[in-house]
């Protein structure tokens, strides 16, 4: 090789190791997104306060807890007064069953077995209306209550006192506080 080749390689080659030469379109290009972002620093992002959301979680957890346990108290109030209702409807029902029997033992009939027979069934009917929880209320020289009493008739009588009930066309019934049937009266004065 000549002296002049081998001072033209050096020349190529160090050329090809350098940049390329920008086009003119090229050196207007925008920049990379890189070199164009602005850099962001720890202290720009806002701090979350950990705290302040750890109590507005617990708070919501335990507002949603009591939310629950009311409605549990509530499902299993409604369950109870609804096996409430069921009875005393089941004993409404069964109120003409006893008007009839009372009415059979207050006649006068010579027949004892028949009216033995009646006995034993008004018994065991108000044993079993015991065993429900029903009270049976409303007597004559009971003082009236009308929360209790229905008063149908009225009669001035001086030697009663004020407000006693002189005679009971019905009796009453009630289960614990609620009155299935208000027993029907006469109120004297």
């Amino acid at each position: 090789m000549s002296k002049k080749e081998k001072q033209q390689e050096p020349e190529l080659e160090t050329k090809s190791t350098q940049e390329p030469e920008q086009t003119p379109s090229e050196e207007n290009a925008p920049e990379t997104a890189s070199e164009t972002a602005p850099e962001v620093t720890v202290e720009e992002t806002p701090q979350i306060n950990w705290e302040e959301k750890y109590n507005a979680e617990h708070d919501t957890y335990l507002r949603l807890a009591a939310e629950f346990d009311n409605f549990r108290k509530r499902t299993i109030k409604e369950k109870e007064a609804s096996y409430g209702n069921g009875k005393s409807d089941a004993v409404s029902k069964l109120l003409p069953i006893y008007d009839i029997l009372e009415r059979a033992v207050n006649q006068p009939t010579e027949d004892a077995a028949y009216k033995k027979g009646v006995e034993l069934t008004m018994t065991e009917l108000v044993k079993i209306f015991t065993g429900l929880g029903v009270e049976i209320f409303g007597s004559a020289g009971d003082s009236f209550d009308p929360a209790l009493h229905n008063a149908v008739m009225h009669v001035e009588d001086e030697s009663l006192g004020e407000n006693t009930i002189t005679q009971v066309f019905q009796k009453g019934f009630k289960m614990g506080d609620k009155i299935v049937r208000f027993a029907m009266v006469q109120v004297a004065n």
